[in-house]
């Protein structure tokens, strides 16, 4: 029987059933366990939810007088798969890139929170729930529809080997890139829920090889390349049988010339969506720090991505690039002008006009009062010269700036 109770009436011994509200208010990847950690209840009280459900017939009961109702509960009060299958539209309205980009802050710490939690988990035997890694994916499509390059601008800050949010990224990345290929809306959320899922075979990787600095040795890399397989395995023993999340999972790191891993598939043998997570997986490996190297800059990632032959579909990574632009947010490039500006967002009329925020003249040295420049705009006579490499100009707070958000980006 269920019972839908206040959190100041939860209890050690209750079997939690589910949250009263959006996976975005409560720290837990699960909707469902048995309520046996002083730490998890102190989480719960902590938490923006105030009501939650539980199963008196798995675990402890509550006074009668302590009880909100005993009805059974509605979909949208227990997130379940159809409760977050359809997206809302009042979710959905274009959003400016600023307004956004606070918006995706909170969405990028809650969605790595859960991504962590999951990963936790299951590296102690407990199964992958699906249902809340589809709400996750969810709200990160959502969040790409409102406004395509914030939260994957702001997915790119991550710190050294946060796994966690490479995950988040790569579903938000399938998402820009499958409507960049003009995938009907289904199909583009079923590839973010896939980039979500594609690495649970990291999991079982020892951290020591994971995070290892320098290259590793033939019986290493072997180890590393059963990921793919082992995940898949994952998702399988999980009850996830999505065609489209298997696929990226088992072969993400195939290329079109047969040289990848597990299958050595090549060309057509390769689909569509798992192209586009070896894309996607790449691009944003490389422009990640790790804990031996900082990552390279996002128009330089793309400018050595398109130098491998052989790696990636033509088409798919063509419309990558269009999904990001020539000068990806957060790029730091010269102006015609001599001053050192950093791209805050894209322009819908032109990749090499993005909007930027000027930071430095090159002329006296000397740090600028940052100056929003839309370069596409009618009459603007300044024109990117070139890509800067931030690490030469050491601009401490250059995320800051194209952000918006204090602090962003320092250690």
């Amino acid at each position: 029987m269920l019972k839908r109770i206040r959190v100041e009436d939860v209890r050690l011994g209750m079997f939690i059933h589910g949250f009263v509200g959006s996976w975005l208010d409560h720290p837990f990847w699960r909707n469902r366990f048995l309520l046996d950690d002083p730490e998890d209840l102190r989480r719960i009280r902590a938490s923006a939810v105030r009501e939650v459900w539980i199963d008196v017939a798995q675990g402890a009961d509550v006074a009668d007088d302590a009880v909100v109702t005993a009805e059974a509960p509605d979909a949208a009060e227990v997130e379940s798969p159809a409760a977050v299958a359809a997206p809302r539209p009042a979710d959905l309205a274009p959003t400016p890139h600023d307004v956004e980009l606070q918006r995706a802050h909170r969405l990028l710490h809650s969605a790595r929170d859960a991504v962590a939690s999951m990963f936790r988990d299951a590296r102690m035997g407990r199964a992958i729930d699906r249902q809340v890694m589809q709400a996750v994916a969810a709200d990160i499509a959502d969040s790409v529809t409102r406004n395509g390059g914030a939260l994957i601008s702001l997915a790119r800050l991550k710190t050294a080997d946060d796994y966690n949010l490479h995950s988040v990224a790569v579903c938000a990345l399938m998402v820009a890139l499958a409507r960049q290929l003009g995938l009907p809306d289904e199909q583009a959320r079923a590839a973010g829920f896939a980039g979500l899922l594609h690495d649970v075979g990291k999991m079982d990787i020892p951290l020591e090889i994971l995070n290892k600095p320098g290259k590793l040795t033939d019986d290493e890399f072997a180890i590393v390349r059963e990921h793919p397989r082992r995940g898949w395995q994952r998702l399988r023993d999980a009850g996830i049988t999505d065609d489209v999340a298997l696929d990226v999972c088992l072969h993400h790191h195939e290329r079109m010339d047969g040289k990848g891993y597990p299958d050595g598939l090549a060309g057509e043998a390769i689909t569509l969506v798992a192209r586009m997570g070896a894309v996607c997986d790449v691009y944003d490996a490389i422009t990640s720090n790790r804990t031996y190297k900082a990552g390279w800059d996002p128009a330089e990632s793309l400018k050595r991505m398109a130098s491998w032959q052989g790696h990636f579909d033509t088409r798919v990574f063509q419309a990558f690039v269009r999904s990001l632009g020539i000068y990806p947010t957060g790029s730091l490039v010269l102006l015609s002008n001599g001053r050192l500006a950093v791209v805050t967002e894209q322009s819908p009329d032109s990749l090499l006009k993005p909007v930027v925020k000027t930071v430095l003249s090159t002329r006296s040295g000397e740090r600028v009062v940052p100056e929003r420049i839309d370069l596409s705009a009618p009459g603007c006579r300044i024109t990117i010269v070139q890509r800067e490499d931030p690490a030469q100009w050491k601009i401490p707070d250059l995320d800051e700036i194209w952000s918006g958000i204090p602090g962003l980006g320092r250690a």
